[in-house]
């Protein structure tokens, strides 16, 4: 999970996944969206493989990147469970019930 929200932190990561659930697109396509240089958005696509949250593919000279959403859903889960928060309930909720109207009566 921190690999995870490691790769979260930085707001070009996110800003990638976001175009990613768009669908599939090359490393040139995604590097468009940022004024950054080749080499840094390398290292990004590097942490976002680590972290499990994209796969790749190489056709040619063209590596693919695609998105792993079910690990990113896993990844936050796992962060709700660990805060009480599945389930839609948070802890407040879930520990003083709203009394229904046979009770208030």
């Amino acid at each position: 999970m921190n690999t995870v929200f490691k790769a979260l932190a930085d707001p070009t990561r996110r800003k990638v996944l976001q175009l990613l659930r768009q669908g599939p697109r090359s490393a040139g396509a995604l590097a468009e969206h940022f004024a950054v240089s080749k080499p840094t958005m390398s290292a990004h696509f590097s942490v976002l493989r680590e972290a499990d949250l994209v796969d790749s593919v190489k056709q040619g000279t063209t590596v693919i990147y695609s998105l792993k959403l079910s690990v990113l859903e896993e990844s936050l889960l796992g962060f709700a469970q660990l805060f009480g928060l599945q389930g839609g309930d948070t802890p407040a909720r879930a520990a003083d019930p709203t009394p229904d109207e046979e009770q208030i009566r």
